[in-house]
């Protein structure tokens, strides 16, 4: 039984990623993240080079791939929508509608959820619709996941499994550091229950693995490149700190970002583990869910609750401010 009713789909939305790897690309993908802010020439060429170090982001593909897994598991049509790069959000309720859906569950695939921050996508669901007309779907946004026991538990299965294997004398020497994303100071004084719920999930996950609360810490990583604060203890800082108080070895564990993307593959993977590993420091990360089955099957619990009420929705009009 799939839990959705027939005639429901749902729509897995993230950020996207760059056409391909030429700077001409990059810098039109920039631009629209900074919503039509045209990049700096240096910004441009930093973050084409990152790209190209990685070999292209693969978050586009890993979506898909979490779309055909959580189609599979429902039986019922699930698309893609990437709010700055196609396939866009527009495109993925188009082939929904071609589907025969009639109502849709849009599900931002970050588990913890900020209006201020992620209010882009309703605004993209509600100008895709108007596009679409009277043929597009009704379609509700799932607000915030992160307390779903099998996100939690696929996450802390992660930080077990990386555990498993370490001495005793290694695993006292170990912190496990669980990251997200950065924000300005200014932009996380507004959204303190977007921060408590970061902060909530890093808990629970550390709960949940049988941390003790010596073991862990949580911090921030990939600072963007605007003026002001950001927040404060970064990744890159606090390896830094660890590695002279004498710990000898760090575990990172994302606990918002859901599948490999450059934030990960370059950020974490090469700009952290070369502070770490430069002063002594081993390092390691938890694998990305990617297409992960108890992910699966915490978005199918997501959809099945938001669509019967369960899960409170991020109407439209609260988010848009429009409708």
């Amino acid at each position: 039984m799939s839990g959705l009713p027939t005639g429901a789909g749902v729509l897995l939305m993230t950020y996207g990623s760059p056409d391909s790897l030429d700077a001409g690309d990059v810098a039109a993908y920039l631009a629209r993240v900074r919503g039509g802010r045209a990049p700096e020439p240096d910004l441009v060429t930093e973050f084409t080079r990152r790209y190209r170090v990685i070999g292209g982001s693969p978050l586009i593909e890993i979506t898909q791939r979490q779309a055909a897994a959580l189609s599979a598991r429902l039986g019922r049509p699930v698309e893609v929508g990437m709010r700055f790069s196609e396939p866009s959000i527009e495109t993925g309720l188009r082939a929904l509608a071609a589907a025969g859906t009639s109502d849709v569950v849009a599900i931002v695939l970050s588990p913890q959820y900020s209006p201020l921050l992620m209010g882009g996508y309703a605004r993209s669901i509600h100008a895709a619709r108007a596009s679409i007309g009277p043929a597009a779907p009704d379609v509700v946004v799932a607000g915030e996941w992160w307390e779903e026991p099998a996100f939690v538990r696929a996450l802390a299965e992660r930080v077990r499994s990386s555990l498993g294997g370490l001495s005793h004398g290694e695993r006292d020497s170990l912190t496990v550091l669980f990251t997200a994303h950065s924000l300005p100071l200014r932009v996380a004084e507004q959204e303190p229950g977007y921060i408590g719920q970061l902060r909530g999930t890093a808990e629970a996950v550390a709960r949940a693995a049988g941390l003790r609360p010596d073991d862990w810490q949580f911090c921030w990583q990939s600072a963007g490149h605007e003026p002001g604060a950001w927040m404060t203890p970064d990744l890159a800082d606090l390896v830094v700190e660890l590695a002279a108080a004498g710990r000898k070895s760090i575990l990172v564990a994302p606990v918002q970002f859901l599948a490999d993307h450059l934030e990960v593959l370059f950020d974490i993977d090469i700009g952290a583990r070369e502070q770490a590993e430069s002063r002594g420091v081993r390092f390691r990360r938890i694998e990305s869910l990617n297409a992960d089955p108890d992910l699966i099957e915490a978005l199918a619990a997501v959809a099945a609750a938001t669509l019967d009420g369960r899960l409170p929705e991020k109407t439209l009009a609260a988010a848009t401010g429009t409708l």
